[in-house]
């Protein structure tokens, strides 16, 4: 497995257009069947519609892409099944949550979720909420998924304007490093207070990442490979 690649842009211009997707269409029946297989192991999983990319472009500070819609299903199918259509890819926005001690702050999955006990940054797979006039809205994404998740508003950090994207396999994680003016500990019990008001978070524990020693195997590659760099740029 190649080391992801980590573009720094400035701008995101990633069309939303109407596509037929030929895995979708072609394997419905199995991708129903494997649907409900996982509905039985997690009965809350919910088949929306979501917004998957391709054709991605890098120039120098820009990244360009097209985005159509689909549904959830088929994209756990094609999750699930190795990613059989090589031309597309997950692209996702990812707030970078850093406290004012220089803590990374990521959430647990909680168990109900479709990435149970995986740990990262608050994040979603975009879905049609975060199109604006034809284009992905991935800066507006980011604060949806940060306010859904931990309870933090836009007044509680600051967005630097850089986008890192980490191309890892058929993945693109957008993140923005969001700074946060209060240390590691109590960002932590601030989101652990908000989980606690709600009847089903997404979260089950908030973790610090503080070094290299607090990364661990259920943290996704791109996640790791975005903070091994930020700590070796310190």
């Amino acid at each position: 497995m190649t080391s992801p690649a980590i573009h720094r842009v400035t701008t995101l211009d990633l069309a939303v257009r109407p596509v037929v997707w030929p895995f979708a269409e072609q394997r419905r029946a199995e991708i129903e069947a494997h649907f409900a297989e996982q509905q039985r192991a997690r009965p809350k999983i919910f088949n929306g519609r979501v917004l998957l990319g391709r054709d991605p472009v890098f120039t120098e500070g820009h990244l360009a892409a097209t985005y159509f819609e689909t549904d959830f299903a088929s994209f756990l199918a094609w999750r699930d099944w190795g990613f059989p259509d090589p031309d597309v890819f997950n692209g996702f926005g990812m707030g970078a949550l850093r406290a004012s001690d220089g803590a990374f702050v990521m959430g647990e999955m909680a168990h109900h979720t479709a990435n149970s006990g995986r740990i990262y940054f608050p994040s979603g797979t975009p879905d049609l909420d975060d199109v604006r006039d034809g284009t992905l809205d991935i800066p507006g994404s980011v604060v949806r998924e940060i306010a859904e998740e931990t309870g933090l508003l836009p007044a509680d950090y600051a967005a630097e304007a850089d986008w890192h994207c980490v191309v890892a396999g058929h993945s693109i994680a957008m993140m923005q490093i969001l700074n946060l003016d209060m240390p590691g500990d109590a960002v932590r019990s601030r989101i652990e207070a908000n989980l606690a008001d709600q009847d089903e978070p997404e979260l089950s524990a908030i973790h610090l990442v503080r070094s290299m020693d607090d990364l661990t195997p259920t943290m996704p590659w791109f996640v790791t490979a975005f903070v091994a760099q930020q700590f070796a740029s310190r």
